[in-house]
């Protein structure tokens, strides 16, 4: 697999919200490949999971806001980048709710300001913008969707990224095909990994509950997702931003998520937790005043699978495990920039 990234020596690569959860996984991978790494994100406190991974001093890192037209754009146009990955995003549905027009600021205008830089930047080979599965008219039917589906998120995080998706389609019909820059997009289901602690995700609230001693409180134990480990997207989108730099004719949107037996319900997902983490346990709890959540959500990733000769690497079992892992690692103060390498080398 690791051949298919070779692509990445030397080059330039900028992403927004490059120090969140996935976007230090990424920049992690980019810079063990030996990749270029510049990143605009929020500020965050020190000792994060950016941090941890030791890329403090191997990324640039420039602070502001993906709502900031000038910063964004001064941001993108300063570095001159060869690839731009957009994953900058307020990305939970509860505070969607709490706050829906900083989300529709962030999830929105965040993508119009980072097309918009990327098409007067005249360096750029290849744009991916990072959406969610969550993007679809969602009947939670048993059948995944398919790319070609109804775009129409249900609650205002949903909704925002669908409407990101219709503004990277404008962009791409007015702008780039005509300045000749591919242009996709990437549907991916839930992801679990080392170093998340957002509020409102499973497996951060099992790692937080296990390491007080308390029960992990499950919400909605049996709605299913398809979970996957963060270095499935990663590679996935860096493999598609790589392709289509060397042929324009492979952009488009794909779903990049696990096979069907990954999908499992929440509960079982803190099961399998449970069972990587001695002394961890769970527990239900009725949550009447809960917003809507979707219940079933599959995705049908055959077109990515078919294109790109891509499967998934790890199952659920594996990914659970080798999260655990990294978790227990961190918590018994291991050295986390060499923990975090070798399950990338162990992944690719």
């Amino acid at each position: 697999m690791i051949g298919a990234l070779s692509f990445y020596k030397g080059k330039k690569v900028f992403i927004t919200g490059h120090n969140g959860f996935k976007g230090a996984w990424m920049c992690k991978m980019l810079t063990d490949l030996g990749a270029d790494v510049c990143g605009l994100s929020m500020p965050r406190p020190p000792g994060g999971t950016f941090s941890v991974m030791g890329l403090d001093e191997r990324v640039t890192s420039v602070d502001g806001l993906i709502t900031d037209t000038d910063a964004v754009r001064n941001a993108i146009l300063g570095y001159g980048p060869d690839v731009i990955i957009h994953m900058a995003a307020q990305p939970l549905v509860r505070l969607s709710y709490e706050d829906p027009v900083g989300t529709y600021m962030t999830n929105v205008m965040g993508t119009v300001n980072t097309l918009d830089a990327a098409r007067k930047c005249d360096t750029v080979l290849s744009f991916v913008n990072v959406t969610t599965d969550k993007v679809y008219r969602n009947t939670e039917r048993l059948e995944g969707y398919t790319e070609n589906e109804t775009i129409d998120g249900y609650d205002p995080y949903s909704n925002s990224k669908s409407c990101s998706e219709l503004v990277t389609w404008t962009y791409k019909r007015s702008f780039f095909d005509r300045l000749g820059v591919p242009v996709s997009t990437c549907r991916a289901g839930n992801v679990i990994g080392g170093g998340d602690m957002a509020k409102d995700r499973i497996i951060p609230d099992c790692v937080r509950s296990a390491v007080r001693g308390e029960p992990i409180i499950l919400r909605n134990p049996l709605s299913v997702r398809p979970y996957q480990h963060v270095l499935e997207p990663v590679f996935a989108y860096l493999l598609l931003a790589a392709k289509q730099a060397e042929d324009h004719t492979l952009a488009g949107s794909y779903n990049i998520g696990p096979d069907d037996e990954s999908a499992v319900t929440t509960q079982r997902l803190a099961e399998l937790f449970c069972m990587n983490w001695k002394g961890a346990e769970w527990k239900i709890a009725e949550d009447a005043d809960a917003p809507h959540e979707a219940n079933l959500l599959r995705l049908d990733c055959s077109k990515f699978k078919r294109t790109f000769n891509w499967s998934p690497k790890w199952n659920i079992s594996e990914a659970v495990g080798r999260t655990a892992d990294w978790y227990m690692a961190e918590h018994k103060g291991k050295d986390m920039e060499k923990f975090t390498s070798s399950q990338i080398r162990d992944f690719l």
